[in-house]
């Protein structure tokens, strides 16, 4: 059995610490997404805002770190364009990913147009018993039916796509780890012969 050259093994730990970097992505999402459904049933805005604003952080860490990969993979000691342009394409992937996550979260938050809550402000309330007039309720025309559904359509096309583009982001995402998870199969495998 051959042991690894310098070179190869130093690049074996490169992608081993890229998909390390992945891995903690990975767990940072998890995260984003329990504290927003953390947020959705209890409304604590500050404390979802505070995760929001760690994780930012969290996930400019990792891109930063995966920039310096790409640098290593392009210095001349390794010379591995293809990796770095790998890399690169993740990069752009993961930022499509957050985008489309945030799409979601957005969309989630303002709720399905004919599920918003109404509030009460403005409506009257009169006599000795407060009674309520309510402003908020008129008789549906055909153009407000028609509007109604338009803004559910609206909404629901929106949110489809956000869920599709992380869906996508995903799907390429994972093949590109998997190109790593090769690379480092084939240095492996040079160690074996």
């Amino acid at each position: 059995m051959e042991a690894l050259s310098d070179d190869d093994a130093s690049l074996l730990e490169l992608l081993r610490r890229f998909l390390s970097i992945q891995h903690r992505r990975a767990s940072i999402y998890s995260r984003l997404n329990s504290a927003f459904q953390d947020y959705l049933q209890t409304g604590a805005e500050a404390a979802y805002q505070q995760v929001c604003s760690q994780i930012t952080t969290e996930f400019s860490d990792c891109s930063k770190q995966v920039l310096k990969l790409e640098v290593l993979f392009r210095s001349p000691k390794h010379d591995r364009e293809d990796l770095a342009n790998l890399l690169q394409s993740v990069q752009v992937q993961e930022k499509q990913k957050l985008h489309m996550t945030a799409q979601i979260q957005v969309l989630k938050r303002a709720g399905r147009p004919s599920e918003r809550v109404v509030t009460h402000d403005q409506c009257r309330f009169e006599g000795r018993n407060h009674q309520h007039h309510c402003i908020h309720v008129r008789e549906i025309s055909v153009a407000d039916g028609l509007e109604d559904a338009e803004a559910e359509f609206e909404y629901n096309a929106a949110l489809s796509e956000a869920v599709k583009g992380v869906q996508d982001a995903v799907s390429a995402i994972n093949e590109y780890i998997e190109e790593v998870r090769y690379e480092i199969d084939d240095l492996q495998a040079s160690q074996s012969k």
